[in-house]
Parts: structure tokens; sequence; C-alpha cells
């Protein structure tokens, strides 16, 4: 047995449900949107909010897999930024734990642009290159038996996929692509697309079952659109609102071609009714108000930066449903290794819970984890006035903890999903609880904390729209 793999309790594997052991060694194509928020979509994620979708994209292909799978309309994307949610969900465990809490931004290291006396707090530095000690999802499906493939935006280091259990990949890519450009897609949209349908073609010949996942790169304007995609989309814009989405929007409605075309290739091939297709993304959409009616978006803690889509259509799922049960990027690699029914031992750190009685529809099914809250630790500056935060969900309240004033802000989600309503002067004794169990978990976690500057100097502090990241965060006209 690999010395990394350490015996733990399999409870969660045995509890699997029967209705999804339908298949010893089902296929798994797992597709992970860049930049995708809770509304980006024409699915609607929350059958009780008609704004959890979009009214001006069109992906009728998202529409096709929900109508035959589950929707969760309650999921949660591990970071507010795309790296570390790539690494959580290659591992099951969180950017905390990790220490990948923010993006490699290349030479210059911090992530702010801002002169180290013009910030409060100097932020960590954090790990940007994925351990290559840690257990993967590919590594522990191909001890099973299973062939692995990882096409598109590979971003967590520069270490091959293939030393983490990828047999196939595109390398250790970025956010330009394997040939490094400033526009990777509509080439890659495609190609991760026609490279993802060879593979699978080629294991069902070998008799292989199979985990493909297709990570899409970044796009919001004309140039990362297929021409007559955008044509289309900026034919049907009729108002100022629609114009400014044109861009993005014609860059979701190609992703949603890829994935038509992924689908199509199941049924081609004879192994729809024995794959698990599973559509979830990094982080929300980036602005203010990208993810309406949620409340801000990527780079922020905020729902609209952290709550995203997760679909999930395959054997014993039962189609057109949603769920309300609470989930996060982690529980992926739990629920996986345990529908694949693997044998070996599971990583003892995992933070994730395996997710099989929720999509098998058990009624009131929970899902077992270490902890039961669920925390987003960002101590970086980036595109939330605030400054570096740190979030806390347990049950319907959310808690955001802000570094710089250490000010807390309370919700109740059930009631106030877009965060209108702080509780904590309302409800102190709430507030100071969860405020408790966050600096409990982070110390658990030994989590990297930013920490005072002791050479600010508040003469020289630079307008917060001047720092990385941040102008995207200005207030624009409401979409």
């Amino acid at each position: 047995m690999n010395s990394r793999f350490i015996s733990v309790a399999t409870a969660a594997l045995a509890a699997l449900p029967g209705a999804l052991q339908a298949e010893e060694h089902p296929n798994f194509v797992v597709i992970l949107g860049e930049a995708q928020g809770w509304s980006s979509s024409s699915v609607q994620m929350d059958d009780a909010v008609p704004a959890s979708k979009s009214d001006f994209v069109h992906t009728p292909n998202l529409e096709k897999l929900a109508a035959g799978g589950m929707r969760f309309a309650d999921f949660y994307a591990a970071s507010p930024r795309c790296t570390p949610t790539r690494a959580a969900l290659f591992t099951g465990r969180s950017p905390t734990a990790l220490h990948m809490t923010f993006v490699n931004e290349g030479r210059g290291g911090r992530e702010s642009s801002f002169t180290e006396t013009g910030s409060k707090l100097l932020p960590p530095v954090p790990t940007i290159e994925l351990p290559e000690a840690e257990i993967t999802i590919a590594e522990l499906l191909k001890l099973a038996g299973y062939a692995t493939a990882h096409f598109g935006k590979w971003h967590v280091g520069r270490v091959s996929p293939a030393r983490h259990g990828f047999e196939e990949s595109d390398g250790a890519t970025n956010n330009g692509g394997p040939e490094n450009v400033e526009n990777p897609n509509p080439k890659e949209a495609f190609g991760t697309a026609e490279r993802g349908m060879d593979f699978m073609a080629r294991q069902v010949k070998a008799g292989k079952p199979f985990y493909l996942q297709i990570s899409h790169y970044a796009g919001r304007g004309g140039p990362d659109a297929r021409p007559e995609t955008y044509a289309a989309v900026r034919q049907r814009a009729k108002s100022d609102r629609d114009v400014r989405q044109v861009g993005s929007a014609a860059v979701r409605e190609d992703m949603d071609a890829t994935i038509g075309l992924l689908l199509a290739k199941l049924d081609e091939l004879g192994i729809a009714g024995r794959t698990y297709v599973i559509y979830t993304a990094d982080h929300g959409a980036q602005g203010r108000n990208a993810n309406e009616p949620l409340t801000n978006g990527k780079g922020t803690v905020w729902e609209g930066g952290i709550r995203v889509p997760l679909i999930v259509r395959g054997p014993g799922i039962k189609a057109g449903t949603c769920t309300h049960v609470q989930a996060t990027t982690v529980d992926l690699f739990p629920t996986i290794a345990a529908i694949a029914r693997v044998k070996e031992p599971l990583p003892a750190n995992l933070e994730g819970g395996n997710l099989g009685s929720v999509l098998a529809g058990v009624p009131n099914a929970t899902v077992k984890r270490p902890h039961d809250e669920f925390v987003v630790h960002f101590p970086h500056y980036d595109k939330d006035e605030q400054g570096p935060a740190s979030a806390i969900l347990l049950g319907s309240f959310k808690l955001i903890h802000v570094y710089e004033t250490g000010a807390v802000q309370l919700y109740d989600l059930t009631k106030d999903a877009n965060e209108q309503h702080d509780l904590s002067k309302t409800m102190p004794k709430e507030a100071a609880a969860l405020d408790q169990r966050l600096a409990d978990y982070l110390k658990a976690m030994n989590a990297q904390m930013a920490a005072t500057n002791p050479a600010f100097d508040p003469a020289k502090a630079q307008p917060f729209q001047e720092r990385r990241g941040g102008k995207g965060q200005r207030k624009e006209p409401a979409q």
C-alpha cells in the first residue's frame, strides 16, 4: 500500500445507498466552469428562487443535464479564487489546510500592487504548488483501475498533472492555456471537449472505467467566443444590461455547446447510463452585480463569490430534483470515491463528506464531515473593499470576520441570501459563538493569517480601487 494512504473509518463508503450501487465501476465526467456563478446559466438552481438563473444567457445543454439529475441549491466553492478551489477539488481538503488560499501572481510576490506601507495588513504568502504528498482523486481512482485524464486549465502549480495521477493532460497549464496566449478560448473550449471525447472513446474500446475532468478557461469578451456565438447573443441583446453581458454570455454559451458535445458522445458510446456527469465552478462571476440576486462576486467571501452551481446526473439519481442540503467542493472527492467503490483507504485528512445519500434521494439525508461548519478563509486583498476576511457557515447562519477592523457581520441565509441585514448587533451571542468557532477552526487547521503591517502609514494608504484586483468591485450599474 502506498505509504501516503492512511487507513481510516470507511463508514461513509459502506453507507452508499443501494440506488447508487448499480454500477460497480461507473465512469465520471467532471466539468469545472471558470467564474460561473449561481445565476450564470439558464438553469434555475433553486426551485424556490426564480432569479437563481439568467434570463439572458441560453444554456440548453446544462438545462438538459439538470433535467436528468440533481441540482444543489446551496453548493459552495471552496474559495472565491480559482487555484484554491481546484486544489480542494483534487484533494478533498480545504484551501485553509493546504495553505493554498490565493493564486500565483508571478513576479512581485504579494497580491497587492500597493506599497507595503499602504496596507494595514500583510497577507500571508500562500502555497502555489499543489504538494505531491497530497493524494488526488485521480491517484486514488488509478489504484482502482480507472483511466484518468485532465484537459483544460490546471493552475495548481507547474508540476505535471501526471505526477498527480492524471495519465493524460494538457500539461501544467495556467490562464493562457497550452499555447500561453491571451485568449485561449474559443479554441481551447472546444479543443478540451474534442480531447475528452477521444479519451472516452478509447477507454470504452479498452473496456476501462474512466475519470475525465475538463476545466474551462476564463473569458469575458468577444475574442473569447466564436464569432457566430457572439453575433447571435449580440443580436438578441435589447437593453443596456444585456449589451454589457454579451461577451460573458457568448463565452458561457460556447461552454454550454461543448457540454452538449460531451453528453452526445456519452449517448453515442452507449455509456450515459453508467456515467456520472458533474458540473460545478471554481467561484462566482466577477463583478459586484454579476451574481444577482446574490451580493458581490469573485475575490470576495460574500455569497456571490462562493455560492456556485452543482449539477450531478448519473445512475440512481432521480431526474429533475433539487436539494437544499449544503455541500462544498471538498465533498466531491469522498463522494466520487464512494460511488466508484474504491477499496483503498482514503486519506485521513479529508475534510469533505460523502453526498451519496443526498444523491440517492434518501429522506432527511445528512452529510457526515469532520467539521460541521464550512469555512472560507481568504486572508488576502483582492476584490472586496473590506480587505482580508473569512466566512463561516453553520446551519442557516453565516458570519463574516473582517481582519482590518475585527468587525463581524451575521446573516441568516434562509431569510436573507443576498446578505442585506446584518444581525450581529441584535444577535450578539450567536455572532460571538460563530466567531469563536471560526477562530477554533483556523487554529486547528494551522491557518496562515494576515499580520499587522508595522510599516503601515495612513498618509500613504492607497484608495481601494488601486489595489490589484480591486477595480472590479467599484459600483457598477445594476444588472
